[in-house]
């Protein structure tokens, strides 16, 4: 069965374009012009992949709405932002949200092709994981069968591609991780802003659970790791 590809776009020719790629790679694509359209698709069945753009019609940030439902109905689900709106601000709102990705218009059609293929390898790589993956790292808790954090015995909600990049983490303390091994560990093309903003995005999460926590550190000019301290 293909895979399903859903597109929501409010420019008919934008939107055909962006099919007519997928559907010549055999994926079966889904497409809507608004975000109402497209809630009343997903209600039917869920796409494999959604590629949002951020303003809807006359719904300025109907997209990021968009993800903020999707993402309620699905916690595993692919999504990409791709959007004419490049500011800093829009992209990290869109991650926020819980995408996994945000590109520009201006991506060449081979570039945002190569994107959507890295996220259904990761798909893939997820349904072969048979093996319990428990990982205890002091007061840290990541489930990666179920999917789940626990900082403190508090869930701490993270996207899929911020789970695996805190399990590369917190599998070796001390060990820095570029934004290149992050990229691979949650098998994930991006550029190293999104990853830079994924990582803001985890540290906003444990702090929510702890206004304390500062195990994720930052290494100027190489990447980031996990700082142990007494007691975890």
């Amino acid at each position: 069965m293909s895979r399903i590809v859903a597109i929501v776009e409010d420019e008919e020719d934008i939107r055909a374009n962006y099919a007519e790629l997928f559907q010549r790679q055999g994926y079966e694509v889904h497409t809507y012009a608004s975000r109402q359209e497209a809630l009343n698709g997903f209600a039917q069945r869920l796409p494999d992949l959604a590629i949002l753009d951020i303003g809807l019609g006359e719904e300025f940030d109907g997209g990021f709405e968009l993800c903020r439902e999707l993402r309620n109905l699905s916690p595993v689900l692919p999504i990409i932002f791709l959007s004419a709106r490049d500011s800093d601000i829009d992209m990290v709102s869109g991650l926020r949200l819980g995408a996994d990705d945000y590109l520009t218009k201006d991506i060449s059609l081979p570039h945002l092709s190569a994107r959507v293929a890295a996220l259904f390898r990761r798909v893939d790589a997820l349904s072969r994981h048979g093996e319990a993956n428990l990982l205890v790292q002091g007061q840290l808790t990541l489930d990666m069968d179920r999917l789940s954090a626990r900082w403190k015995d508090q869930p701490v909600e993270l996207t899929v591609t911020e789970l695996w990049m805190l399990h590369a983490l917190a599998q070796h303390p001390g060990h820095v991780k570029s934004r290149e091994q992050l990229m691979q560990a949650a098998n994930i093309v991006v550029e190293p802003g999104t990853i830079t903003s994924h990582v803001r995005r985890m540290r906003g999460r444990f702090l929510d659970v702890d206004p304390h926590f500062d195990h994720i550190e930052s290494v100027y000019g190489v990447g980031y790791r996990w700082k142990e301290s007494a007691g975890g």
